[in-house]
């Protein structure tokens, strides 16, 4: 099969999907385009800040768009390049779209209320406390994975004496140095935009500038540390992009990292071309492989292939991006369609090319290991195949090397700096007396509750023991990752159908996503859970640290799961349609003294239909 056709048929047909099914989901539900949304109302120069479509398009694609759409759909193609392409296209328009989507309109119909606030709506106190229990413990296994990605991608090699292998270390150390670099130059250009008001072209124009001047600078002096090294920079990095106000340094970085992104995806793109027009494009890898044989080894089809493939089909880290952070920078309701359903088709493309890419790469890579597995990290296998069909039209081949680590590493830095700042929350609000935001929560509180819900203590917190997992390497918690990503989007599911059901809005478009994933979660975990118990029975105390901490964690996330899953369930069988109306405009002095004090529309019975 010509990589080309895959690219362009899966083109048309997420287009596709986006222009009929999100676009018809948008009119379903309702969109109101004379409402202020929560990030004018409630604009107060920390989380909540208003942004154009793009601009907000770009937090919400950056960081989401982190390493699971490359690793996922390349680790899971020992099933076979088909199935994984099928799952991305099916799974990216019916289930993760519709659950991005969903809960950043949920959010933004409720004052831009977090995931946990909207459970404790329409759930129940409980709920909510068990929920936000979760999405701490799952924030850990995030940035403990993706630190130890980005580390890895910078660390220097060094020779037997002690000296840097500056050949072999380059473009890590050059895309480490642009990284620090990065985050000044994200800091200087939200301040010079806020400052002189630059938009559009003026604010493109400044981006690339700024671009240039960075990857000149970071090829010229290269920075080369050690893995531990660059955990401790990672470390005062996210320690502040975690608690910063979120248009200091999150939102800008946010603009400038899509700007990349989009420029990967160009460059992957026009590469699968070029190489298509010299006759290099052909995808060698098995379009099915062997399921039989690969289930005798306990890999079977279901579930694993579905919580691989988490970031290109469905994640359910992406409702806390959604609602932690997207709902209040959204400026016009109608951009909840483009920030939210767009954004996940278009990350649902990256996962596309990252299979085209491996498929056209596997005759050139060592595949002697199982069952004809590429050989190879995804990241190493995706860098090379886009570096070399940028290469193929006329890219300098260490530029191409250069940039390409650079992405890769963003496409993990990006996510893991949104989830170190949700994982924050999730803490801070887990202290929470009442229906409390997560920066009013230490305001109301006393005593020790007061102490840990600080935003520095509670960010130190959440990075504290995501970098003690982090040091064990994220091999040793990955396999939790998937598993408990699709839990709680299934967890987020459930929420939009009791919301659906509350608002008097149509929600039967999530019952067999809900259905679906939660019986491919659960699968999963029980399966880690045996695996983790047989590892155990056979001893040493190497086991013990690695298979020891994955089962606790596995069975915290079990016993969670199944508690907020039950009340999740329980309240969309007995809550009364249309018993709950969208919630009432707030007001900050901010968005008072801006926007004045104008009341929201009141919405039809029927669930305000669409006037998009």
């Amino acid at each position: 099969m010509n990589g080309m056709v895959v690219v362009v048929v899966a083109a048309v047909v997420l287009a596709a999907g986006y222009l009929v099914y999100g676009r018809w989901l948008a009119k379903t539900w309702g969109i109101d385009r004379e409402a202020l949304t929560p990030a004018k109302r409630m604009e107060d120069g920390k989380n909540f800040s208003p942004a154009s479509c793009f601009t907000a398009f770009s937090h919400q694609f950056s960081s989401i768009c982190g390493a699971g759409p490359v690793t996922g759909t390349i680790a899971a193609m020992m099933f076979g390049w088909l199935p994984v392409l099928l799952w991305v296209l099916v799974g990216g328009i019916f289930f993760g779209a519709v659950h991005d989507f969903g809960a950043l309109y949920a959010s933004v119909k409720n004052n831009g209320k977090s995931l946990a606030q909207l459970i404790d709506k329409y759930i129940g106190r409980t709920g909510r406390r068990l929920f936000l229990l979760f999405s701490w413990l799952f924030t850990i296994i995030v940035i403990a994975a993706f630190v130890d990605m980005v580390a890895g991608t910078f660390q220097a090699t060094f020779a037997a004496d002690g000296a840097v292998d500056a050949a072999a270390s380059y473009a890590g150390g050059t895309a480490g140095t642009i990284s620090i670099l990065f985050t000044f130059v994200a800091i200087a250009f939200g301040w010079i935009n806020r400052k002189f008001g630059l938009s559009g072209w003026k604010e493109l124009l400044l981006a690339v500038v700024l671009f240039v001047l960075m990857f000149a600078v970071g090829m010229q002096f290269p920075v080369y540390l050690s893995k531990f090294g660059w955990f401790a920079v990672i470390a005062v990095y996210l320690l502040f992009a975690a608690a910063m106000p979120i248009q200091t340094l999150k939102q800008p970085r946010d603009y400038l990292t899509s700007i990349m992104m989009i420029v990967m995806i160009v460059c992957a793109v026009l590469g699968i071309f070029v190489l298509g027009a010299n006759g290099e494009a052909t995808m060698t890898a098995p379009m099915v492989a062997d399921i039989s044989a690969l289930a005798t080894n306990g890999s079977y089809l279901f579930p694993l292939l579905f919580v691989s493939v988490a970031c290109g089909a469905l994640s359910g880290f992406h409702s806390l991006v959604s609602t932690n952070t997207s709902s209040k920078q959204v400026e016009k309701e109608q951009d909840t369609v483009v920030v939210g359903y767009g954004a996940m088709i278009v990350e649902s493309f990256v996962g596309v090319l990252a299979i085209v890419v491996a498929a056209i790469m596997y005759s050139q890579i060592n595949n002697t290991g199982a069952a004809g597995a590429l050989q190879g990290t995804p990241f190493q296998i995706f860098s090379q195949g886009v570096a070399r069909g940028m290469m193929a039209f006329g890219v300098n081949g260490t530029l191409a090397t250069v940039f390409m680590t650079m992405c890769v590493s963003a496409l993990a830095l990006t996510s893991v700096d949104a989830v170190a700042r949700i994982g924050r929350l999730s803490f801070q609000e887990f202290f929470a007396k009442g229906d409390d935001a997560a920066e009013d929560v230490q305001a109301e509180n006393t005593g020790l509750a007061k102490v840990f819900s600080n935003t520095w203590v509670a960010t130190v917190l959440t990075l504290a023991l995501g970098f003690a997992l982090a040091f064990g390497g994220y091999n040793n918690i990955w396999p939790l990752f998937g598993a408990s990503n699709q839990l709680l989007g299934g967890m987020t599911m459930i929420t939009l159908a009791v919301f659906c059901k509350c608002t008097g809005r149509k929600g039967f478009m999530l019952y067999v996503p809900v259905a679906f994933l939660l019986a491919c979660t659960f699968t999963s975990l029980v399966q880690s859970i045996i695996s983790c118990a047989n590892a155990l029975a056979a001893g040493g105390m190497a086991v013990i640290a690695t298979s020891g901490l994955q089962l606790v964690f596995a069975i915290l996330i079990v016993i969670l799961g199944i508690f907020v899953a039950y009340n999740c369930l329980k309240e969309l069988f007995t809550k009364e349609a249309g018993s709950i109306p969208d919630e009432e405009p707030e007001w900050s002095q901010m968005g008072k003294a801006r926007y004045g004090h104008g009341e929201r529309p009141e919405a039809p019975a029927d669930g305000a239909k669409a006037q998009a």
